[in-house]
């Protein structure tokens, strides 16, 4: 375990904040007088102000900011309601102030990857239109207290399954990226144990369901040492002066500092075009990227039994592809999905999750017929590219409604005011259930006769 990581960092964090409180009071100043930032000097030395102010690391969760959606040309208020909170997460709803017409309930597993949950507000602000949405807003293990325990792979699947069965029978479960592999064993085990809160449907997003697919610079990073080494190297422990002092993490620093290295040219060239766009008063783009980075370096740490375990099971031992993969006692079985419709989706460009990886969840589901299973790839987009900008709204988003909105249960005519006890249900899911109950009382029955 590196003990003195964390501690080094806040230590540089915290010799460095003078400087950047004195580069935010000197642009809250220059911003007072007009005349300063008409000049090229004046907007050059505004322009470095903002770069030393952004360039730092943030631990605190921005807010998703979505007050209203457009609903059928309807402006709706939005209000944000914690619907469930445990130590480690809540389970945020996006609530329409006003009613609406009754939208399929949507429940959107983000990753716990060094961002936090605000890193979808793209995401989520799209799905608003069409869908009563929730998502996991993950908390962050340094504002954890040590006595609320563990948080590993099989915590993370069992908040998943609670919060599904929250939001109530037949709701739909979004994953993207990471979570994907926990959603896919969350659904499974529902479906095995006969949950009647089981989704309608799942959709996995750019997920390294089976990393021996086409690995990527990641995958062959968390394959080229061993699992003590990452223990070894990686772990350290939040220092005093925070809620979740002497909590094991994995820091969220090291896990974005670990994406930017992948593409290091890449934000070296946006942080010169932030510096050139405000020296030369063009605001616009300027703008663009300081809120991009101001989401970007906002990060969440990882607790190290989360990490380590993901790390191993997912992208070491391929535990899920290889049917190994186990939730306490229990193995994970996919084929025990039998009515739960699956969609999948890649980027052509995803340089994190190749094209392969997530669709072998298809194969995985073989309990699945093949009428309720679905397969996109997205051709000229990366990975974010995937869940958020342009091609997500307009080309990827379209497939996603369409595939909830299809195996949504409820006649969307029965009732236009909300009320989910209604008891029009298209005859589509009554035959799913039946043959789901036909399924399990074959395989009992199997089972009997062989024992």
């Amino acid at each position: 375990m590196n003990l003195l990581a964390y501690p080094f960092y806040q230590w540089s964090a915290e010799c460095l904040r003078p400087a950047r409180a004195w580069a935010a009071a000197t642009r809250a100043t220059m911003s007072l007088w007009p005349p300063a930032t008409s000049t090229p000097t004046g907007r050059m030395i505004d322009a470095l102000c903002e770069l030393l102010e952004c360039c730092a690391f943030s631990h605190r969760r921005p807010p998703f900011g979505i007050a209203s959606v457009v609903v059928d040309g309807d402006t709706v208020p939005v209000v944000e309601e914690a619907a469930a909170v445990t130590p480690f997460a809540t389970l945020l709803h996006f609530r329409k102030a006003r009613p609406v017409a009754r939208q399929p309930r949507v429940l959107i597993v983000a990753p716990m990857s060094g961002h936090f949950a605000t890193l979808l507000r793209g995401t989520v602000r799209t799905m608003l239109a069409d869908h009563d949405v929730y998502i996991t807003d993950w908390h962050n293990p340094r504002d954890i207290p040590l006595a609320a325990g563990r948080f590993g792979f099989d915590e993370y699947v069992t908040h998943v399954i609670d919060f599904i069965r929250h939001i109530g029978p037949d709701a739909h479960v979004l994953a993207i990226c990471q979570p994907t592999v926990a959603s896919l064993a969350a659904v499974s085990l529902m479906a095995a144990g006969g949950d009647p809160a089981q989704p309608a449907s799942l959709t996995l997003m750019a997920g390294p369901i089976d990393c021996r697919v086409n690995p990527t610079k990641v995958n062959e990073l968390a394959t080229s040492q061993p699992i003590e080494w990452f223990a070894r190297n990686l772990i350290s422990v939040v220092p005093t002066g925070f809620v979740g002092a002497q909590r094991c993490v994995y820091p969220g620093f090291v896990q974005v500092g670990a994406f930017m290295s992948m593409n290091p040219d890449r934000h070296a060239a946006s942080f010169a075009d932030l510096y050139y766009e405000r020296a030369k008063g063009d605001p616009a783009k300027a703008d663009t990227l300081r809120h991009f980075y101001d989401e970007y370096f906002a990060t969440a740490d990882l607790t190290a039994e989360f990490y380590l375990e993901t790390v191993e099971k997912v992208f070491q031992q391929y535990a899920l592809a290889r049917g190994e993969l186990a939730v306490g006692d229990t193995l994970v079985e996919p084929a025990a999905i039998h009515r739960t419709a699956l969609l999948t989706i890649e980027g052509e460009k995803d340089d994190i999750c190749a094209v392969g990886q997530t669709v072998a969840a298809q194969e995985l589901c073989s309990g699945l017929p093949s009428y309720l299973k679905t397969h996109h790839v997205q051709t000229g987009v990366g990975h974010y590219g995937v869940f958020n900008g342009s091609r997500w709204e307009t080309q990827i988003y379209p497939i996603v409604r369409a595939t909830i909105h299809d195996n949504e249960p409820y006649d969307r005519t029965a009732d236009a005011q909300g009320d989910t006890h209604g008891t029009h249900y298209v005859t589509l899911r009554a035959l799913l259930d039946a043959r789901a109950s036909g399924i399990d009382a074959a395989t009992e029955a199997q089972s009997a006769h062989t024992h």
